[in-house]
């Protein structure tokens, strides 16, 4: 029996490829390779129509691998399966397992999988498409996400689409297409099926469905038509739920020793001076227990008593939090009486505790002015500051300029949060039911440095 003349040519090229590229020995000398893998010839070709073979072979100009391939590979439409893909001196072979589908596009995106053996000159973005149809789908869709929270960026986000346009969908099914988001926040989907479509993003996992509500999630309220030109969008993630950790407190040993038992804490003042913008915190090694609040007190060097300040005392039953409006550069005393606060152990302290400190000067602290030129105060603006990545203090905005007379020196971020229900703190959202969207926060690109005994002036634009 004879073999179609087409299954013949495919493999004498595989062979004339393979055999005549048998020295593997780079020469010597010459320029370094800066570029990366071309490819110089594809069986079936790239964007062939009417394409009926379920195995495929990539030529290169070069020797080349694949690295991270699992990672890497986007398979469009989503295959049940993921092909068999090998690679050997300057070619890449590809098996599909599943049968593929009558008049459907086909792209394998390589992602940053194909380099070359001798440079490790990266292929990036490498795509190969092919349908089994008479044309190749040229609808696109194009969008940026947003971590709602932070207006940050996360690069290890997915965008899928489903077309069944069921809200359960994104729960049970697989989507049709899927691609990455990229370092800027930026997706792309190129060779789409005309059509309507359901978007989400997802954390990149390998189920592609949402399954875990504390995990980052965005949607869009209508389904996106897909065309030649379908506009771009903008999509929010949020964690409808935060992960709760478990807190592990300390408990009785038989190996604790006699300065182990003595109740421990540590008050916030740094070298006998308190913060004029905070309250006074005393953290303790162990949960604890006040007696008598009242036996607390806050007093001058005369030790009258102070009055307006407060005693709080933390949803963990570690901190004493000491309010109170402090002025600037005056002594005060603490008063902690014998046996008024004990431990998880019943340890208190062996006798009454005076804590002696000033509040810090005025020169301490910069004033900041805040000018915000493009401002719309119908949103509801609110400045947040932030420290090590923690919101540290809020401001609602009501015009375009702002004055905190105090504020600590250091180098700070800025996001402007939009706070929809006016109370003062972002809200996250909601997909079941209401199809509630977050509240948005803009990133501040630019950090400020306020410097101490000094009027910093700084214009807030994004």
């Amino acid at each position: 029996m004879f073999k179609p003349i087409g299954t013949v040519v495919f493999f004498v090229l595989i062979s004339m490829y393979i055999t005549g590229c048998a020295n593997i020995i780079p020469p010597g000398g010459g320029p370094r390779d800066s570029l990366p893998p071309k490819l110089v010839v594809a069986l079936p070709k790239d964007s062939a129509t009417n394409v009926h073979t379920k195995n495929f072979l990539l030529s290169f100009d070069e020797y080349v691998t694949l690295q991270g391939l699992q990672e890497n590979l986007i398979v469009s439409p989503t295959v049940k399966n993921t092909p068999i893909i090998d690679y050997k001196l300057k070619n890449v072979t590809i098996k599909f397992k599943d049968s593929l589908e009558e008049n459907t596009t086909y792209t394998l995106d390589f992602g940053k999988a194909l380099v070359d053996v001798n440079e490790s000159n990266m292929a990036r973005g490498f795509r190969y498409i092919f349908s089994t149809g008479s044309t190749i789908d040229n609808g696109n869709y194009n969008g940026h996400i947003v971590v709602a929270a932070t207006g940050k960026v996360d690069s290890t986000l997915i965008v899928v689409l489903h077309n069944n346009l069921n809200d359960t969908s994104i729960y049970k099914n697989t989507p049709r297409y899927y691609t990455r988001v990229n370092g800027k926040g930026d997706f792309s989907f190129r060779n789409l099926a005309p059509g309507k479509y359901a978007a989400y993003v997802i954390p990149s996992n390998f189920s592609r469905k949402y399954d875990d509500s504390t995990n980052y999630f965005g949607f869009l309220n209508a389904p996106v038509l897909v065309s030649e030109k379908t506009k771009s969008d903008t999509m929010y993630a949020f964690e409808e739920f935060k992960k709760l950790e478990k807190k592990i407190y300390a408990g009785a040993s038989s190996k604790d020793t006699k300065e182990d038992k003595r109740l421990k804490y540590n008050a916030s003042f740094n070298n006998g001076e308190q913060d004029l913008l905070g309250p006074l915190e005393l953290t303790f090694a162990k949960k604890i227990t006040i007696k008598d609040t009242a036996s607390i007190k806050l007093v001058d060097t005369n030790f009258i008593r102070k009055e307006g300040y407060t005693l709080t005392l933390d949803s963990a039953t570690t901190t004493l939090s000491i309010g109170y409006n402090w002025p600037a550069a005056e002594p005060f005393k603490l008063l902690v009486p014998k046996g008024a606060v004990t431990d998880s152990l019943g340890n208190t302290t062996a006798k009454s505790d005076t804590l002696s400190f000033y509040t810090k000067k005025e020169v301490d602290y910069g004033l900041i002015k805040f000018k915000f030129p493009n401002i719309d105060t119908s949103l509801h603006p609110v400045l947040q500051i932030i420290e090590r990545n923690e919101v540290i203090n809020s401001y609602a905005l009501t015009s375009n300029q702002f004055v905190i007379k105090r504020y600590k020196p250091g180098s700070y971020e800025l996001s402007i949060l939009f706070d929809t229900n006016k109370n003062g703190i972002w809200d996250t959202g909601s997909f079941k039911g209401n199809k509630r969207q977050p509240e948005i926060v803009i990133e501040i690109p630019k950090p400020i440095s306020v410097r101490n005994n000094w009027d910093n002036e700084i214009t807030v634009t994004w």
